[in-house]
């Protein structure tokens, strides 16, 4: 806690001075931005630091292996289905993106086995919704010895069913009916710092070049 109350004083005292006219036009016209985040609750897969983003610039939703609901679970209290319907029927923005990476703890612990819900109940009922992606891997992996690269794959996988779940939205499904929004995949390589696009008509993640 020390560190981050030191963080905050340093905050203020030698970096809030470059952000003060943003951070004052934000207060006065509100948050308007472009784009929803959806990535992992990992400490590694920094939003704003990969994307090079200013604050205003993102509306960003981390949780647990950045996994997506469908729009028709409704029995529980769903902050990320809440959020997906602020950003895109409230907020307006024009891209979605959702945002994998490796080495992710849930994707290791859905191809291990679901913790008992004796121990963590939310835990195991959140990873259920990712059921898709273990049946995939069941069926088109087994190429796939090695436990990381199989993690790997899962999370690629879990990007894909994402997207997919998106679609379930009305407020997504009528603002890409009218061109007014898109959807995108992404994988971050933590070691590299590396982003790889999803690419719907090849079925690959490709690097993300400036051109």
């Amino acid at each position: 806690m020390q560190e981050l109350i030191e963080g905050v004083y340093k905050f203020r005292q030698e970096d809030f001075g470059h952000y003060r006219e943003l951070f004052q036009r934000l207060s006065k016209k509100g948050q308007h931005p472009h784009t929803l985040f959806i990535t992992c609750a990992d400490s590694r897969v920094p939003a704003m630091l990969m994307t090079h983003s200013e604050p205003g610039d993102l509306f960003v939703v981390k949780n647990v292996g950045n996994i997506i609901p469908p729009s028709d679970l409704t029995h529980a209290t769903n902050s990320t289905a809440a959020a997906i319907e602020f950003a895109t029927g409230v907020l307006g923005v024009g891209d979605i993106v959702v945002c994998g990476h490796t080495q992710c703890g849930a994707m290791h612990a859905l191809l291990d086995g679901e913790p008992k819900d004796s121990e963590m109940p939310h835990l195991g009922q959140w990873l259920r919704l990712a059921q898709p992606v273990r049946d995939t891997l069941a069926e088109h992996y087994l190429h796939l010895t090695d436990h990381e690269d199989r993690a790997t794959a899962a999370a690629g996988e879990n990007v894909r069913l994402g997207l997919k779940n998106l679609r379930t939205y009305p407020t997504v499904a009528k603002r890409l009916a009218d061109g007014s929004l898109q959807l995108h995949g992404w994988m971050f390589k933590i070691a590299t710092a590396e982003v790889f696009a999803y690419e719907p008509e090849s079925g690959q993640f490709t690097p993300i070049n400036h051109d």
